[in-house]
């Protein structure tokens, strides 16, 4: 897997996500110190709030930056909006009031919504064969969960010897490192955008694509019952450990820690899987195993707490990651597939912004739930949610899914460049077949069977 890091210029894109995540995790533990130290026993209602405004950035932001992307250089794109965050971050510390801190949350979370989406749609173009692109995807997954048990490890390191202020200089540091890294990186130059239409026109265009690829629209139902399994990981655990089996504050840990190394070792397996079988058919089953896992844990909060009980809800967190990591990595896989080159920026803005709208649904329902009518009820709800989300991936999802699709064109005209090798049919359309993907060209996807009658 290391292999791909020989590319110079992913690894330092690589690098510098690394270290801007290293950043963000530091910035994570020092934002809920700087609640606690405003809020007092309102820290948890000041943090809920915070993170609803980062996902309404996620959702709301990304867009916007995916159509950017593609009117100017992805580069001076990813170093500004580093800049923004180290900007930010540098003016945390200073912050006395709790609208000042939904303020800073917002602007480094926009932030964050523009640089993510523009790195993931600039990593195909650097790794363009598959393998490698499949590799770079586990590596980035691992990246994500190594964030998770690291930083905040090093968070406690650093409070041992200065107090939780100076965390937010290691963020500076991080986001400007990033900056720096990108900045020193030679990227490919990008391939022409040939939508026409304003901001708005491109900024919708990745929820478009998505409603009308099917494989997309199954990428989404599987995002939705990744979230409902996530949430109640990120949400409930703390209440499961504390309140239900009656374990010390640093068994929360261990517990998230199972979760992260359910995702780490399913991240690893995952190049060597999917060069023998098809995103489908690793994504799907992967996603079905999800309600099954929560049902066990519905039992489990049912039954007395004890050792066995105990270990049983570990085993589940780190199926859970598992799961979650099966369905993830290969995700930047489909969408690479299903968008033109020159629209990657607009189709990874949206599958940002898509999939960070699951997971402010199922966030807050965990909580409502489990506030409402406890754990066991919560792990039911969700689990529930999951199937269904599950159950549409595999009716959304084509069994037969090829790339080259035979299709029909009654739009363009005789000579037109697209339809070079094209054949003309009885009723005057023209016919061919090649790479199919929603674009100027193609406005919806073919229908079985106008398919058989352009191959027929």
């Amino acid at each position: 897997m290391l292999s791909v890091l020989r590319n110079r210029t992913y690894r330092h894109l690589f690098t510098a996500q690394v270290v801007a995540l290293v950043g963000t995790g530091l910035a994570t533990v020092a934002l809920s110190l700087l609640a606690y130290r405003i809020a007092g026993n309102d820290a948890s209602a000041v943090l809920g709030t915070a993170l609803a405004i980062k996902m309404v950035a996620y959702v709301a932001i990304a867009p916007l930056a995916g159509a950017l992307a593609g009117r100017v250089p992805r580069r001076a794109l990813m170093v500004t909006t580093d800049l923004t965050r180290a900007g930010v971050a540098l003016a945390l510390p200073f912050v006395t009031q709790v609208w000042q801190v939904y303020l800073t949350v917002f602007l480094l979370q926009a932030a964050s919504a523009a640089f993510t989406p523009t790195f993931q749609a600039t990593i195909p173009e650097v790794l363009p064969a598959e393998r490698d692109y499949t590799q770079a995807l586990s590596m980035s997954r691992l990246a994500y969960d190594l964030e998770s048990l690291f930083s905040p490890a090093l968070a406690a390191l650093l409070l041992t010897a200065v107090s939780y202020a100076w965390l937010f200089t290691g963020t500076v540091i991080g986001f400007l490192a990033s900056a720096a890294l990108v900045a020193s990186a030679v990227l490919p130059k990008a391939p022409p955008v040939e939508r026409t239409g304003g901001v708005y026109t491109k900024a919708v265009f990745g929820s478009r694509l998505y409603r009308a690829t099917p494989r997309l629209r199954a990428l989404l139902a599987l995002d939705l019952a990744v979230a409902a399994a996530g949430a109640i990981v990120f949400v409930n655990t703390v209440v499961l450990v504390r309140e239900h089996f009656h374990r010390p504050a640093g068994d929360v840990s261990l517990a998230l820690g199972a979760y992260g190394a359910g995702s780490m070792a399913t991240a690893l397996l995952m190049p060597r899987l999917l060069h023998r079988v098809s995103d489908r058919a690793v994504m799907l089953p992967a996603a079905f195993a999800l309600p099954l896992v929560l049902a066990g844990v519905a039992a489990l909060t049912a039954a007395a707490p004890g050792s066995w009980s105990w270990a049983a809800l570990l085993a589940a967190w780190a199926l859970i990651g598992a799961g979650s990591s099966a369905v993830l990595t290969p995700g930047g896989r489909v969408v690479r597939r299903s968008a033109a080159d020159a629209d990657l920026p607009a189709a990874f803005a949206a599958q940002f912004s898509l999939s960070h709208s699951c997971w402010l649904l199922t966030y807050p329902l965990a909580g409502w739930v489990a506030a409402a009518a406890g754990l066991r009820a919560t792990a039911l709800v969700l689990g529930a949610l999951a199937l269904a989300a599950a159950g549409g991936a595999v009716l959304l999802w084509p069994r037969h899914d090829p790339g080259a699709l035979p299709h029909l064109h009654t739009d363009l005209p005789a000579g037109h460049p697209h339809l070079a090798g094209a054949r003309r049919t009885p009723t005057g359309s023209w016919s061919h077949g090649h790479h199919y993907v929603i674009d100027r060209h193609h406005h919806s996807w073919p229908h079985p069977v106008a398919r058989r009658a352009a191959a027929g």
